[in-house]
């Protein structure tokens, strides 16, 4: 089982991809946690069933020291114990984010408020760019069929060069 279509071999490909991970390179240069980052990217991944994308953002996760039971209760944060105010209001801010199609209100003025109870305003820039950013990714994950399992932590390291 590989990708229908290796986006990073075709040069129109590789050219959007590296302007794609400068994006996420500003993202990942904000003040916003390592955690947090790849927290929200997991839940969003999750919830749009890019498995190449789980595989990433699980795997990031461990990398940055995020405990197994953390990484496995993100599919279940509502129900848990192991996230703070500030992780379940950006969690919730990233489901919403991603259900558009669900929920036709987006983001809730309540997870609004508790978001930026939390996040400053660089910070709140960053997530909503995160939120878009990895909604796209798993878009194209998915249309191009890549499959979970081959992620190695840091082998997209170079991209945005």
């Amino acid at each position: 089982m590989g990708p229908r279509f290796d986006l990073f071999a075709n040069e129109l490909g590789a050219k959007i991809g590296k302007r794609f991970a400068g994006v996420s390179l500003a993202i990942e240069q904000s003040s916003l946690s390592k955690s947090t980052v790849e927290l929200v990217n997991l839940r969003v991944s999750q919830i749009n069933g890019c498995g190449f994308c789980v595989d990433f953002h699980t795997k990031e996760l461990a990398v940055a020291g995020e405990s197994a039971v953390r990484v496995n209760l993100v599919a279940a944060w509502r129900e848990s114990t192991v996230f703070t105010d500030a992780e379940r209001a950006v969690l919730a801010f990233a489901e919403e984010g991603t259900r558009l199609a669900d929920a036709h209100t987006g983001v809730s003025d309540d997870t609004w408020a508790r978001v930026r109870e939390h996040y400053d305003d660089d910070q709140v820039a960053a997530l909503v760019y995160l939120v878009a950013m990895i909604n796209a990714a798993n878009r194209l994950g998915v249309i191009v069929g890549n499959p979970g399992g081959s992620y190695e932590p840091g082998m997209f390291a170079n991209l945005s060069s």
